[in-house]
C-alpha cells in the first residue's frame, strides 16, 4: 500500500502506468497534490438539460443521449455531413454536423454524448452540435444526470474524460491530504471558502456558483503567494540604510520651479511630493513611475534628481538607447541652463579622449547630474557620490542591468520610469515589490492626434495627404509590421515599400529604420529624422520607444490589425509632440479586426488601451516572463480578480510587516509553499 501524500508521484496512484503518468507529466502532473490541483479549465452545465423529443426548431439546447446510429451522407453540393442518432427516455432526435465526415472515426454506437448547439429544420428537426462531450463509452454508465461536468486540460493519449474519471476515482482520498493554511479569520474576511471545500467544489460542483467560489479560493491562494514574494522584495529593497537621508533644502527645486517655462500639471505635483516624501524617508525609495505617453516624466525625474544635488550627492539617469540618452541630456541642458548646471552626457559614440575625461568628472564628482546609456554600468565608470538611480523605459534593461547602475553608489535610491501604462492588477502583479505613482494628465500646449481607420481603397488619398504635409514642412512615419517580405504572409514589408515610397514621394527623401540595422546605423537615420534631413521615415516598431521629432505630424500604420492595442498606442505617440494637430492613419482591411482598431481610435488614454489590451490577450502573454522568476497565474483572472488581488496584498504586507521572514510557527507553511513554488524563495526568505 503506497503511503499517500501530495509529494508522492502519481505514477503508485491506482489507473496510472507508466504511459499515463509520461502524458500527465506533459500537464504539468507529476505528483499527487499536482493532479488534486489540476484544475478543469471550463465547465459543462448539464443540470439544465433538455430532453430529446422536446427539442424545438429555434432553439439553442444541451441534451444527453445514446447514439444508435451514425452514418456519412452526400449532399448535391459535395458536402458530406455526419450524422448520428440520440436516444434518451424521451425520444430520438438527430444531430448533423456539415462537412465533418471524419467524425465517423470517432463517434460510435452505443456511446452516451453530451451535445450543445442549435435546433433546425432540415427534413425533420435535427440539431446541429457546436460542441459534444463524449460522457461514456458503450456499455460504460455515464455520469449522473443534472451535474455540471468539469472539462479538464488534456493531452495527446489522455482525454479530458479519462482525466475526469482519474480525477473523481481518487478525490475522496486526495482531499484529506490538503492543509489550509490560511486562519478563518482571514478566509472570513476575503470571503473564500476552506481550502477542502473549495478543491471538492472545482472538482465536483453541484452547480456553476459553487465551481466559481472554489476557483476564487485557489485564485486568492496562488496571488496571496506571490504577493507574500512581492513584500518581502519591497521590504529588503527599502531596507534602512546607514547615512543616507535626504532633507528638502529647497534651494535647487524652488529655483527650478520658477524657472521653467511652463506650469506642472497637477499629476506632477503629486508625483513630485510622493517622490520627496519617499527620498526624506528612512528607507530607500524603490519606486515606478509610470506615465503615459507625453505626460512629462522626465521634468519629474528631474525634481528628484536635484533634491540629491542639493544634498550633496550625484544622480544618474540611464536610457536603452543613445538617441534617448542625447535627447534627455538636450532637455535636461536647457532645463538646468538658469541654474547654471550642466549635464554630463556619457554614450558608446563618444571618442576615447572625451568618453575618459566625462568619466574622471564622474568619478571626483564634478559631473554632478550624469545622462547615459549602458556605458554608464561599465566597470570604467565610477561614482564619488552618486544618491539616486533614474532608469528610463525601464522593462528595456534586465534585471542584472538595472542592479550594475544601483551598485554603483552606497544604496542609492531607486526611480524607474516606463511610457507603457498598464492596468493597476497588473503594475500589482508585475511591479508589486515597487511603490508605483501614476501619470495621467497630458501638459497643456501639446498637440491633438486624430486617428482615422481606413481600408486599402483609401491609399492614394493618404499618400496624396503625406505629400501635402511634408510640403507643409512637417514629417511623416510609416511603420510596416515586417522588415521583409515573405511567402507564408501576404504582409507589405518595410524594405519593399520604403523603395516604392521612394518612387511615389521623388521630391522628398525616404529613410529606412528596422532591427536587423546595427545601432549606429539605426541611430543615424534617426538624427537624419530629428534634423529633417529625412522627410519621411519607413520603419518597424523599433520606433515605438526613444525618438522626439516634435515636427512629424503624420503616423501611417500599415496591417495595423498585426499590431497589439498598446504598441499602436506607442507608436502614436511618436507624433504630437509639438503644437501642430497630427494624425494617425491605421490601414487594415481584415473585417475580424475593425471592432478593436475602431475601439482604438476612439480613445487617446493610454491606461484606457492598457485595460482593453489586457481584456483582448489575456494576462499571460501581458505578463510574459516578467513575473520576476515567478509563476504564470493558473486559476485567478485578473480582469474580474482584482479585488482578491488587493485583498491579497494587503493580507501579505500585513504578514511580512509583523513577521518579515516568515519564522513564525504559524507561517510555516506559507514559507515552505514560498520555498517550494517560487526561484527567488530562498534568496528572499533566508533567515537574518
Amino acid at each position: 500500500m503506497v503511503n499517500l501524500a501530495l509529494g508522492t508521484s502519481v505514477k503508485y496512484l491506482k489507473g496510472v502506468g507508466p504511459k499515463r503518468a509520461e502524458a500527465l507529466a506533459r500537464l504539468g502532473v507529476r505528483t499527487m497534490g499536482d493532479l488534486l490541483y489540476h484544475a478543469p479549465h471550463r465547465y459543462l452545465d448539464a443540470t439544465r438539460v433538455t430532453p430529446l423529443a422536446q427539442a424545438r426548431v429555434g432553439e439553442e439546447v444541451t441534451g444527453v443521449g445514446r447514439v444508435v446510429s451514425t452514418g456519412v451522407i452526400p449532399t448535391r453540393r459535395g458536402l458530406r455531413v455526419f450524422r448520428a442518432i440520440l436516444r434518451d427516455e424521451s425520444g430520438l432526435v438527430e444531430c448533423a454536423w456539415p462537412g465533418q465526415p471524419f467524425l465517423e472515426r470517432t463517434i460510435k454506437r452505443g456511446q452516451l454524448l453530451l451535445v450543445t448547439g442549435p435546433v433546425r429544420y432540415y427534413h425533420g428537426r435535427q440539431l446541429v452540435p457546436r460542441e459534444f462531450i463524449l460522457l461514456a463509452d458503450a456499455g460504460e454508465e455515464g455520469p449522473d444526470q443534472g451535474l455540471v461536468l468539469p472539462i479538464y486540460p488534456a493531452t495527446e493519449g489522455l482525454t479530458h474524460r479519462q482525466i475526469r474519471a482519474l480525477v473523481h476515482q481518487h478525490l475522496d482520498a486526495l482531499l484529506p491530504l490538503a492543509d489550509d493554511p490560511h486562519p478563518r479569520t482571514l478566509r472570513d474576511t476575503v470571503g473564500v471558502p476552506d481550502l477542502r471545500t473549495a478543491l471538492a467544489a472545482v472538482h465536483r460542483p453541484a452547480t456553476l456558483e459553487s465551481a466559481e467560489a472554489g476557483r476564487r479560493r485557489l485564485a486568492f491562494d496562488e496571488l496571496f503567494d506571490q504577493q507574500l514574494v512581492q513584500a518581502r522584495a519591497r521590504a529588503l529593497a527599502k531596507r534602512a540604510r546607514a547615512g543616507i537621508r535626504f532633507e528638502l533644502t529647497k534651494q535647487l527645486t524652488t529655483r527650478l520651479k520658477e524657472h521653467l517655462p511652463f506650469e506642472l500639471t497637477a499629476d506632477q505635483r503629486r508625483a513630485v511630493r510622493e517622490i520627496s516624501d519617499d527620498l526624506t524617508a528612512p528607507l530607500r525609495m524603490h519606486r515606478l513611475l509610470m506615465g503615459d505617453v507625453g505626460t512629462g516624466k522626465t521634468v519629474v525625474a528631474l525634481f528628484a534628481m536635484l533634491v540629491a544635488l542639493e544634498n550633496g550627492y550625484q544622480a544618474a539617469i540611464m536610457a536603452p538607447t543613445e538617441l534617448l540618452a542625447e535627447q534627455h541630456g538636450v532637455t535636461l541642458a536647457r532645463l538646468l541652463e538658469p541654474l547654471a548646471l550642466v549635464p554630463e552626457l556619457l554614450v558608446g559614440r563618444l571618442g576615447a579622449a572625451d568618453k575618459q575625461a566625462a568619466r574622471e568628472r564622474i568619478a571626483s564628482g564634478a559631473a554632478r547630474l550624469v545622462v547615459g546609456t549602458h556605458a554608464l554600468i561599465q566597470e570604467s565608470v565610477t561614482f564619488r557620490r552618486l544618491g539616486l538611480a533614474v532608469i528610463d523605459e525601464q522593462h528595456r534593461f534586465g534585471v542584472e542591468q538595472r542592479a550594475a547602475l544601483v551598485e554603483k553608489g552606497d544604496a542609492p535610491d531607486v526611480l524607474l520610469l516606463t511610457a507603457t501604462p498598464i492596468p493597476r492588477s497588473l503594475a500589482l502583479t508585475l511591479y508589486g515589490d515597487l511603490d508605483v505613482t501614476e501619470l495621467r494628465e497630458r501638459p497643456p500646449g501639446r498637440g491633438t492626434v486624430k486617428t482615422a481607420l481606413r481600408t486599402e481603397s483609401a491609399r492614394d488619398k493618404i499618400y496624396g495627404f503625406i505629400r501635402r504635409e511634408c510640403a507643409a514642412g512637417r514629417q511623416a512615419y510609416v511603420i510596416y509590421p515586417v522588415i521583409e517580405e515573405s511567402e507564408r504572409a501576404d504582409l507589405k514589408a518595410a524594405t519593399t515599400m520604403a523603395a516604392r515610397l521612394a518612387r511615389a514621394f521623388p521630391d522628398l527623401r525616404v529613410g529606412l529604420v528596422h532591427g536587423r540595422l546595427t545601432a549606429d546605423e539605426r541611430d543615424a537615420t534617426m538624427r537624419a529624422f530629428r534634423d529633417n534631413a529625412i522627410h519621411v521615415l519607413v520603419a518597424t516598431s523599433v520606433i515605438e520607444v526613444g525618438i522626439d521629432v516634435p515636427n512629424a505630424s503624420v503616423m501611417l500604420i500599415e496591417h495595423a490589425e498585426r499590431f497589439g492595442l498598446a504598441q499602436l498606442h506607442q507608436l502614436r505617440g511618436r507624433v504630437g509632440r509639438g503644437a501642430a494637430e497630427s494624425h494617425c492613419i491605421l490601414l487594415s482591411d481584415v473585417s475580424d479586426a475593425e471592432a478593436r482598431l475602431r475601439a482604438f481610435s476612439e480613445t487617446t488614454d493610454g491606461f484606457k488601451i492598457a485595460e482593453l489590451d489586457l481584456k483582448e490577450r489575456g494576462m499571460g502573454e501581458l505578463a510574459g516572463a516578467r513575473q520576476h522568476g515567478g509563476i504564470a497565474l493558473r486559476y485567478a483572472d485578473l480582469e474580474r480578480d482584482l479585488p482578491l488581488l488587493e485583498a491579497a496584498r494587503r493580507a501579505a504586507a500585513g504578514i511580512i510587516e509583523r513577521d518579515p521572514t516568515l519564522a513564525r510557527p504559524e507561517h510555516a507553511a506559507y514559507r515552505e509553499q514560498i520555498l517550494r513554488r517560487y526561484e527567488r524563495g530562498f534568496e528572499l526568505f533566508r533567515v537574518g
